[in-house]
C-alpha cells in the first residue's frame, strides 16, 4: 500500500476511535483465560495498546506490564481507570525488552501481523521466549487467513451496513510476500473516512515453526477463549507455547 508507514499507523486519530471500533465483547473471557495461565505470576502484553485486555486482566488480580510502539495508544489507556498502573516499555515488540521475566507473555487480536516480514515475526517469538520464566507460556491469538483462497486475491467485504452508515473492507493480498493490504472505508452522511492497515498473514503451522526456532513448542491450541476446540472450521486460533527443545531436535 503506497505511502503506508506501520510506525505511524496507530497515531492519534486511530487511537481516539480505536475502542469504539475494536471492542469485540470477549474481553472478560480473554482475561479469565489469561489469568488462569498466569496462575498468580506477572504477565507481559506485547502491543498493549489502549489496555483492551491489560486492564480487565489487571482487575482479575494479575500484574500486567506492556510493550507498545504507539505513544498515542498508551495515552488513551492512561485516561482509563487503572491505566496509570500498567508499566509500559515503549518500542518494537519484536526487539524491546523490559528486563523482567514473566509467567505469561501474550499477543492478541492478529497483532503479530503488524510485523511485516517473517524475520520480524520470528524475532517476536524469540523476544517472547526471552521474557518467559521457567514454566511460563506465550499465548498468540490470530485469525486463520482466508485471503489466500480468495479469487484474484482482491475483494471487497461489507463490514457494517446501516441506514446511514456503511463500512467496507477493501483488500488486496500478495501471495509472494503474504502481505494483506486492507482499507476500512466508512461511508456516512458527513463524509468518507479511511483506515488503512497492512498485515503479514501466516497459518498456524508457520507460527509453530517460528516457535521452534525460538526454542518454544506448542502446548495446546484452542478455537476460542472459552476452550472451544480448534477445528478445520475455526476462524481463529488461540495457541499456547512453552519452552521446549530447540529447533532441529
Amino acid at each position: 500500500m503506497k505511502g503506508f508507514d506501520p510506525r505511524t499507523s496507530f497515531g492519534r486519530d486511530v487511537s481516539e476511535r480505536y475502542d469504539a471500533e475494536e471492542i469485540r465483547g470477549d474481553e472478560e473471557e480473554t482475561a479469565a483465560f489469561l489469568a488462569g495461565l498466569a496462575n498468580g505470576r506477572p504477565a507481559l502484553e506485547f502491543a498493549v495498546g489502549t489496555g483492551r485486555i491489560a486492564l480487565p486482566l489487571a482487575r482479575a488480580g494479575v500484574r500486567v506490564d506492556g510493550i507498545e510502539l504507539s505513544p498515542d495508544m498508551v495515552d488513551r489507556m492512561r485516561e482509563k481507570p487503572g491505566g496509570d498502573r500498567i508499566d509500559v516499555t515503549m518500542g518494537d515488540m519484536s526487539r524491546v525488552t523490559t528486563g523482567r521475566a514473566y509467567g505469561l507473555v501474550y499477543l492478541v487480536f492478529n497483532t503479530i501481523g503488524n510485523l511485516l516480514t517473517q524475520d520480524d515475526q520470528v524475532r517476536c517469538f524469540q523476544n517472547a521466549a526471552r521474557h518467559l520464566d521457567d514454566g511460563g507460556a506465550f499465548v498468540l491469538e490470530c485469525r486463520v487467513p482466508t485471503a489466500p483462497a480468495r479469487p484474484g486475491h482482491q475483494y471487497v467485504d461489507p463490514e457494517h451496513i446501516g441506514l446511514d452508515d456503511v463500512g467496507l473492507d477493501v483488500s488486496r493480498y500478495d501471495p509472494i510476500t503474504q502481505i494483506l493490504d486492507i482499507n476500512h472505508v466508512r461511508i456516512r452522511p458527513e463524509g468518507i473516512t479511511f483506515g488503512p492497515i497492512r498485515l503479514r498473514l501466516a497459518h498456524p503451522p508457520e507460527f509453530d515453526l517460528m516457535a521452534r526456532i525460538a526454542g518454544l513448542r506448542l502446548r495446546e491450541r484452542w478455537g476460542g477463549w472459552e476452550g472451544e476446540p480448534y477445528t478445520a472450521g475455526s476462524w481463529r486460533h488461540i495457541s499456547v507455547y512453552e519452552h521446549g527443545t530447540s529447533a532441529g531436535n
